[in-house]
């Protein structure tokens, strides 16, 4: 499921990250990568707060679509 659908606090991990190049190569460099440990701290006109790694990174729904968990 994409992690838009996540909920709230509970730790997910990567499976998948879809879309154009362009898109996997920046999600790679936020951290986005398969067996990567995830968490949705908070969502706010759609876009998504996700705790990864040591850092939180602030993503919009279409983003979110694109990272599968």
């Amino acid at each position: 499921m994409p992690i838009y659908m996540a909920q709230i606090g509970e730790e997910y991990l990567v499976k998948k990250i879809g879309g154009l190049e362009e898109t996997k190569r920046h999600l790679k460099n936020l951290g986005f990568v398969p067996g990567a440990q995830v968490s949705v701290v908070a969502v706010m006109n759609g876009n998504l707060i996700v705790q990864i790694k040591d850092a939180r990174v602030g993503i919009s729904r279409e983003q979110a679509g694109k990272i599968i968990i």
